[in-house]
């Protein structure tokens, strides 16, 4: 546990430190919960953004994308129940006076068992070496089978009681399990009750004439409103998808974990839309395809597990989330979930519009169902950079810090580096620069001893090195050199877009996909 803590503590100061995430208005002491992207954070950030957007959208004939204001009109949030349903389940300490959401609380204990669970694997692993079977080890370990089999049932009980909205026995459960509050120790906790998460605000130019509305709390909602203007402008046959990438707002009172929990973040989004009772079938397809999007980037099957929620939200069917082994735990990445035809059916009923597709093959009118994949993009670069960051300990005994970033998602692609600042080596530097700035995110670095600058490259994420020195200027090639593997080959200066283009391109890293 502490391992993991230390690892959480030197992501948070990486990130400040090499340019990726700085805490929001920090020269004023910061705003808890918001944060900033700073020149790498940004890249990385839009770097995912994209990734997203090819495999969904460019990649599909039937996908489109839109880009749906931040303010909506304010019905728009009762039809879709965010108004009565958007809470979360908020309980008290009364001697530290802190706040907590009870739910999350319950899932930390429950974390608690399953790091149980992990520490009895390791032992065994250690003691049964190579020949070690997780998967039977943990089906047939009575102790392990004990575990999970209590964290199952807390999790049941929670949704159960969630769902009935039964606050008192929420709290029941948090007493038994003997749950403390972090900061007092202590087991003094007030009754739970429900929150609403959404930030308001007002519109118009003088108080009386404003309209009271909310900065939306999700990013589906535009997609919803606008399905007749994108099905008939584009002349869409379901089924289809509307994708979108924006911000979203929520007013989170226990924001915590980094940016894994902001009150300000942004999400990726794809509503797809299908007959009614075809739901099943492209719930499972959405589950597997998104799970191959993920598993391209290299990151390995076992940083995720599926999770089937018990609990469902007032307008789905099925649910799941892809969770990641974030560096406190198996955490949600990514949800899929089998709306049904709530939010059209709502947004009819609401607004008085029509909200149907006539589909030529049944000859009949009918609202479409929905199956919704959301991520959202700030954990997803929390996953990438805390998996990716790695103190490594090399042939010699000594050690780098290395940042694994997939080298399509990296901020900068190459740096540059001439072995001294003298002799025409700068000139030839960059001009090296000045020709590949056209296709790829490079820079140029001359500061320090070439060693130093590797490592420096090395923690900033930066995949490729292209050392130019005095040979350089006799044959035209260079040194090129990898992040991961530290190997070095000599590279024509002509071939270096290519040999940079075949490891960085997003089409190398997507087609993964249908080998998966």
């Amino acid at each position: 546990m502490a391992n993991t803590e230390d690892h959480f503590r030197n992501v948070i100061s990486h990130a400040k430190e090499y340019g990726y995430v700085v805490q929001s208005s920090e020269i004023y002491d910061g705003l808890s919960a918001v944060y900033d992207y700073a020149q790498n954070g940004a890249e990385l950030k839009r770097n995912i953004r994209e990734y997203w957007w090819q495999a969904m959208v460019q990649l599909h004939e039937n996908i489109v994308g839109i880009d749906a204001a931040i303010f909506m009109h304010p019905t728009t949030w009762k039809a879709s129940g965010h108004v009565d349903a958007f809470n979360d389940p908020l309980i008290d300490n009364k001697d530290s006076k802190k706040r907590y959401r009870a739910d999350v609380l319950i899932e930390d204990h429950v974390a608690k068992i399953e790091a149980k669970v992990e520490k009895e694997v390791a032992k065994a692993a250690r003691r049964f070496g190579e020949a070690f079977d997780r998967e039977q080890f943990v089906s047939t370990n009575p102790r392990v089978l004990g575990y999970l089999e209590e964290s199952q049932r807390i999790l049941r009980r929670m949704a159960r009681s969630l769902e009935k909205e039964d606050l008192a026995d929420v709290k029941a459960l948090i007493e038994e399990l003997g749950i403390t509050c972090p900061v007092s120790g202590s087991r003094n906790w007030t009754e739970v009750k429900q929150f609403n998460l959404m930030f308001g605000t007002r519109l118009g130019a003088t108080a009386e004439s404003s309209m009271e509305l909310y900065l939306r709390p999700e990013t589906a909602q535009g997609i919803f409103v606008n399905f007749l203007n994108v099905q008939k402008s584009g002349r869409m046959k379901i089924p289809f998808g509307i994708a979108q990438v924006g911000k979203a707002f929520r007013n989170e009172i226990v924001a915590r974990q980094f940016i894994f929990r902001m009150r300000e973040f942004e999400q990726m989004e794809m509503q797809f839309f299908i007959r009614p009772g075809e739901q099943k079938k492209w719930y499972e397809y959405w589950k597997e395809a998104r799970m191959k999007w993920h598993l391209s980037l290299g990151m390995g099957a076992g940083q995720y597990r599926f999770h089937d929620h018990e609990k469902l939200a007032h307008y789905a069917d099925a649910a799941a989330d892809i969770e990641f082994r974030f560096p406190f735990g198996f955490k949600e990445l990514e949800g899929i979930h089998s709306r049904t035809d709530f939010d059209l059916s709502n947004h009819e009923k609401y607004s008085g519009k029509k909200l149907q597709y006539f589909d030529p093959d049944l000859n009949e009118h009918y609202v479409p169902y929905v199956v919704e994949t959301s991520i959202g993009l700030d954990r997803m670069f929390l996953a990438v950079f805390s998996h990716a960051l790695q103190e490594e300990t090399l042939e010699d005994g000594s050690t780098r810090t290395v940042l694994r970033i997939p080298a399509v998602l990296a901020p900068v692609k190459a740096a540059i580096l001439p072995l001294v600042k003298k002799d025409g080596l700068p000139e030839l530097a960059h001009e090296i620069f000045s020709e590949l700035k056209w296709e790829f995110n490079v820079q140029y670095d001359e500061k320090d001893a070439v060693g130093r600058r590797y490592r420096r490259q090395d923690a900033a994420g930066t995949p490729f090195c292209i050392t130019v020195d005095h040979q350089s200027l006799e044959d035209r090639t260079v040194t090129l050199r990898s992040r991961d593997s530290m190997e070095q080959q000599r590279v024509p200066i002509a071939d270096l877009t290519a040999s940079i283009h075949r490891e960085v391109a997003p089409k190398q890293w997507l087609r993964k996909m249908e080998t998966l």
